[in-house]
């Protein structure tokens, strides 16, 4: 089941952590429907000194099959929740969806 985030609002942690993630978005600019291989969602750095440094990131690239576009993502975990930051896409185009 695809669930759409919201560019206002974190993923669940507790949902998410352990577990592995696909993502889909529409790439900006040919407009195709482009999907990630599996994902790890990182766990948050529990030495963080502040709120603002408890972030872990996951980098990826993906391509875009329809017009080659590299696409940068990054997964960032905080204590908060978990975000998907595609490039090159609109705000609220990204969706997850839990890996089985």
């Amino acid at each position: 089941m695809w669930i759409q985030q919201k560019p206002d609002a974190l993923a669940p942690l507790a949902d998410l952590q352990g577990h592995t993630v696909g993502l889909k978005f529409e790439c900006n600019k040919c407009h195709t429907e482009v999907f990630t291989d599996s994902l790890g969602v990182p766990a948050p750095d529990l030495l963080a000194n502040s709120m603002e440094d408890d972030g872990q990131y996951e980098k990826e690239e993906v391509k875009c099959p329809g017009c080659d576009m590299t696409h940068e993502i990054t997964v960032k975990s905080t204590f908060d929740g978990v975000k998907f930051d595609v490039s090159e896409v609109a705000p609220g185009s990204v969706a997850y969806q839990l890996n089985h």
